[in-house]
């Protein structure tokens, strides 16, 4: 049972696959989320249709790094595509309507798209990380070693995602029930869930984040050093503060995309039996579904090459923002100037 009080004789008659879950909120409430949802699918599937199709008509664009955002960007349009479009039915509707098979399909597809999406993040991290610092010597990061951090991500996916499928917690409606997730709340298969959500919070959150902080700290201590050895240097300062600026943005991104989902998360399973608004229960779901718009905006339109070329290819020919074509690809003297260039994830 939900640790929450439902103040009915027939928990049956408040299904969420049966009827309106207007016990949980209003109408107005369902109606702004079920906009919020259309709108996440509005903005995120040209951007992401838009990535993936620049880097195939443009080859300055198809480097190592960028398969891993277009990898990113296939993972969004899983989220979007089925999670998010059947969210927003489901909360125009205010119940989920399509019935407990579709809850599970929509709850492994947006779970799977969030983990390769977010192991995704980690991947251009750590390409970062061995491109920038060099800590392998005169290793070279090559197309393939990209095509298999990108298969890395899909199998860790499916690691993430399926257990539930098979028994190892489940897929239920959350929130105002209107999308489905794991089930972190329910006290009927206490160990069954709490395992579960540990081994999400564990794996899938703390080790990608890790990964992330890591590898963008080694970044900045290299490129602080190297800017320390060229004190006089205008370009190479800037080029300090530019990626700054881009890995607190990079990190607060991955943040504020999965930090609310894997706390609330958390904080059910440790306080199994406290009452909580459900309600509220919808909130880091949505942070993580939002992730689809917001993180080909940081990792796509923060790099100049990229934005050029899709600036391009919407206004046919020419960039309102004055990008040159080659902006990310001329050559630099140094290490530092070759990080600015490519304001961290370089096409």
């Amino acid at each position: 049972m939900p640790p929450w009080a439902v103040d009915v004789a027939n928990i049956t008659s408040v299904s969420p696959f049966l009827v309106p879950q207007t016990h949980l909120g209003s109408p107005g409430l369902f109606m702004g989320m079920a906009s919020f949802m259309f709108l996440l699918v509005v903005l995120g599937v040209p951007i992401n249709i838009l990535t993936i199709f620049c880097t195939i008509k443009y080859k300055k664009l198809r480097s190592h790094l960028n398969y891993i955002l277009v990898n990113l960007a296939v993972a969004n349009l899983v989220v979007l595509c089925i999670g998010s479009t059947t969210a927003f039915y489901s909360f125009t509707q205010m119940y989920f309507a399509l019935g407990p098979l579709a809850c599970k399909i929509e709850g492994f597809a947006a779970t799977l798209g969030g983990m390769v999406s977010l192991w995704s993040l980690a991947v251009v991290a750590f390409e970062r990380f061995l491109v920038i610092c060099k800590p392998l010597g005169n290793f070279t990061f090559r197309g393939t070693h990209a095509i298999l951090g990108c298969i890395l991500t899909w199998v860790i996916g499916l690691v993430a995602s399926a257990p539930p499928l098979f028994g190892w917690s489940r897929y239920i409606p959350e929130g105002l029930q209107c999308s489905c997730g794991p089930d972190w709340y329910t006290t009927n298969n206490k160990w069954n869930n709490e395992s579960y959500v540990i081994f999400l919070f564990g794996f899938c959150f703390s080790v990608p984040l890790s990964v992330i902080v890591f590898s963008y700290g080694r970044l900045l201590l290299t490129l602080h050093a190297v800017a320390k050895q060229q004190e006089q240097s205008a370009t190479t300062q800037k080029a300090e503060r530019e990626v700054t600026k881009m890995v607190v943005v990079m990190v607060m991104g991955f943040l504020v995309c999965w930090l609310p989902y894997a706390s609330f998360a958390l904080w059910v399973v440790t306080h199994r039996g406290e009452p909580f608004d459900l309600r509220l229960a919808s909130v880091p779901s949505v942070f993580s579904k939002a992730s689809a718009v917001y993180n080909p905006v940081i990792y796509v339109f923060m790099n100049k090459l990229f934005r050029s070329c899709m600036m391009k290819l919407v206004f046919c020919g020419k960039s309102p923002f004055g990008d040159e074509d080659d902006v990310s690809g001329s050559s630099q003297a140094t290490q530092v100037s070759s990080v600015s260039s490519s304001q961290v994830s370089p096409a």
